[in-house]
């Protein structure tokens, strides 16, 4: 059975709902990517292209920085990794965190949550932070709620 780490950036609290579903529907430890410096309701205004997290997104060398860097990786076989989609990928804090650690022979598995769009340019961004040793695969993309029911089905569905 593998040892499993369900990681997950949530700037609104959506994610972080369907990461603690997750994590209680695999039986791993939950761990919160947060930022150093918090995301402000101004900053997620993806209407202004002077906000934060549209400067950030823009440039796709940006690494907002991460408050802490305790994520138990190393003792973990398999990583369910979380976020909102924003810009038809995932937030650049989420390379930050991957680049944070060596996931060398670790199996990634992605989930994320938005209003209407799919993982778009996600699994591509995200390879680039990690080592090739590494397995990132996209798991699933999140329009809504999902019961305990259907989180237990899905995280059995991976074969973990």
């Amino acid at each position: 059975m593998s040892k499993i780490l369900t990681a997950y950036f949530s700037a609104s609290g959506v994610t972080a709902d369907a990461a603690k579903k997750i994590a209680e529907a695999a039986g791993s430890e939950l761990y919160e990517i947060c930022p150093e410096v918090p995301y402000t309701k101004a900053d997620l205004d993806w209407t202004n292209k002077n906000s934060r997290s549209s400067v950030e997104m823009n440039d796709k060398s940006s690494r907002p920085k991460i408050a802490d860097k305790s994520a138990p990786v190393a003792e973990c076989d398999a990583i369910l990794l979380g976020f909102p989609i924003w810009w038809y990928t995932a937030p650049t804090i989420i390379n930050t965190f991957l680049e944070s650690y060596d996931f060398s022979g670790k199996r990634i598995i992605l989930f994320a949550t938005s209003g209407s769009s799919g993982f778009e340019h996600s699994l591509e961004d995200i390879k680039k932070s990690v080592s090739a040793s590494a397995s990132v695969e996209e798991g699933i993309v999140v329009h809504g709620t999902k019961d305990a029911g259907e989180w237990k089905k899905w995280v059995m569905s991976l074969g973990l």
